[in-house]
């Protein structure tokens, strides 16, 4: 049987900025949100014919690019993070608000990957807590308390205090 290609198409590009948005919220950078994008869309398309007939796809894709990205998060050369200088990132003073969201960007980036992603899911996705947990493999109750540690972990260094036993990244 044939796969449906124009059907593939037309999913994909009705669903590709979201997917781009929900993959830069994990990882925190354009480039790499496009390549787990496409990553997630080459495994789509060799199942698309079994994803196609499910009543949620969505459900499917979302969960194959949170799977690629924690996979590209275990790989070795992810894990160094150093520089001499501190890269320059360019802000439109113009845009209302720019400011405290790269504030919320960065405080984001610094959570584990398993807690930045039960936030994603959880509020930008808007899945229940049912959801998320069946979209990470876990139960409920640990969506919940890797929630509420990581809203406490960001409302810690919202005001300037360190929560828990986390400390921050420095580089240099």
């Amino acid at each position: 049987m044939p796969v449906d290609y124009e059907g593939y198409r037309e999913y994909v590009a009705a669903r590709l900025d979201p997917l781009r948005r929900t993959a830069y919220l994990l990882c925190g950078d354009w480039h790499t949100a496009d390549d787990l994008v496409s990553t997630a869309l080459v495994k789509l398309l060799r199942h698309w014919r079994r994803v196609s007939a499910m009543d949620n796809p969505d459900a499917y894709v979302r969960r194959t690019l949170l799977r690629v990205w924690l996979d590209e998060r275990r790989r070795p050369w992810r894990r160094e993070d150093a520089w001499s200088e501190v890269p320059d990132r360019a802000v439109n003073p113009a845009v209302e608000g720019t400011a405290d969201r790269l504030a919320i960007l960065a405080l984001l980036a610094e959570l584990p990957p398993r807690r930045r992603a039960v936030l994603v899911l959880r509020y930008f996705c808007d899945l229940s807590v049912e959801e998320t947990a069946r979209e990470l493999g876990c139960t409920p109750g640990t969506v919940k308390s890797q929630a509420a540690r990581a809203i406490e972990t960001l409302r810690g260094r919202l005001v300037g205090t360190a929560v828990g036993d986390e400390e921050v990244p420095v580089h240099g």
